[in-house]
């Protein structure tokens, strides 16, 4: 029972914890990535018209419309250099509640026409010793420009430069933090010379409509020309992996306390030889083979759902004494949270006393069915 009851407890701790970890990277996407985001189904970006975004804007549920320029460039600070993503965004970008996890130290504007700002991540601003006091120096912006000629002698036809004033840094997720510069709109479309093109539109929806049905709702509005991606959508492939191991965990951990059960097997198994007599006392007495079997059974019954029970109540308690006191901390210091994130889900506690009562009861049953076979002759 107390195997059960370890096996169960650490299937639901490891379960918890694989939930929280999802919920913890949807919430670090969700401060950085729109709530959904539109793209051209096929190519790289699209042009738009001020008419057809007014028609977007326009639609119920659409609360702001973010246009986006984004494309990767090589970025200079004091000699320092890296290629990174720069990301145009229009004036409205962080009125959609972004930043919201994580860190962001620094001014909250992407500053003017004449002194364009840009937010960086804190990874790019690491690796290029950014500091945001010093004003009197720039990170500079290089970005390739399609050829025009087979060969050219000045090396300055080759690319277009900008000068950004860094304003600001913020910190939610590696992937991010090492990769992206936020700058104006105006300022990309120029250095990029995309004009009416943009790589996307973000959109945030009103409080009060379903993301699901706004979502909809622009896939009608749009056509198949786009598609239309809510948070989970823009990072599916890493999701699926953490739910790909939440199931790999739990079938490993399934297959661990069915390699448990065979104490349960051995222990009935033995109770089984040394009640041969009482086995045959009872079928003297006209007890048939079936209520044998049932003995034995409902012994492991008993142990299964004990053994759950005690589990499972014991890895809800020390859940959520992880929630609240944060037991087991991550031991890294520039962390987003300090301890393991975990959530508790209902679907999870049935899964598990499905797959500890079947493992136990099976174990079982080999032993009932030896115990109803003994022979009373041959016994008594």
């Amino acid at each position: 029972m107390v195997g059960v009851a370890v096996g169960t407890m650490a299937l639901v701790i490891v379960m918890s914890v694989f939930n929280g970890l999802e919920d913890l990277i949807r919430g670090l996407f969700a401060s950085f990535d729109a709530e959904l985001k539109i793209e051209a189904a096929m190519g790289k970006s699209f042009t738009v018209e001020e008419d057809w975004l007014d028609e977007i804007r326009n639609l119920e549920g659409v609360a702001i419309l973010t246009e986006v320029i984004e494309d990767k460039a090589l970025l200079d600070y004091n000699g320092n250099q890296i290629v990174g993503t720069i990301k145009g965004v229009s004036d409205n970008f962080l009125e959609q509640g972004r930043f919201s996890k994580g860190y962001f130290w620094g001014d909250t504007t992407l500053g003017n026409e004449l002194r364009p700002g840009a937010i960086l991540g804190r990874g790019v601003g690491f690796f290029l010793s950014v500091n945001l006091d010093d004003i009197n120096i720039p990170l500079k912006i290089f970005y390739p420009k399609a050829p025009r000629s087979a060969a050219s002698l000045d090396p300055n036809q080759l690319y277009s430069s900008g000068i950004l004033e860094p304003v600001a840094f913020f910190s939610v997720e590696r992937q991010f933090d090492d990769e992206y510069v936020i700058a104006p709109l105006a300022f990309t479309r120029d250095l990029l010379n995309y004009g009416n093109k943009r790589t996307s539109l973000e959109v945030k929806v009103e409080e009060g409509y379903s993301i699901d049905e706004v979502q909809q709702e622009l896939k009608s509005h749009l056509g198949p020309e786009f598609l239309v991606k809510n948070t989970d959508e823009q990072h599916a492939g890493l999701l699926r992996t953490v739910k790909l191991e939440k199931l790999f965990v739990f079938l490993t951990l399934t297959f661990i306390l069915a390699i448990a059960s065979f104490n349960i097997f051995f222990s009935l198994s033995m109770l089984a030889i040394e009640k041969k007599k009482d086995i045959a006392v009872l079928k003297a007495m006209g007890a048939p083979e079936k209520l044998i079997q049932q003995i034995f059974l409902k012994q492991g019954a008993l142990i299964a759902f004990s053994g759950a029970v005690i589990g499972l109540v014991l890895g809800y308690l020390i859940c959520l004494a992880q929630e609240n006191f944060g037991l087991v901390s991550l031991g890294i210091s520039s962390a987003v949270i300090e301890a393991y994130p975990v959530r508790i889900v209902w679907w999870d506690f049935i899964w598990i006393s499905l797959a500890v009562i079947s493992i136990t009861l099976l174990a079982s049953w080999r032993p009932a069915f030896i115990a109803s076979r003994v022979n009373t002759v041959t016994e008594l």
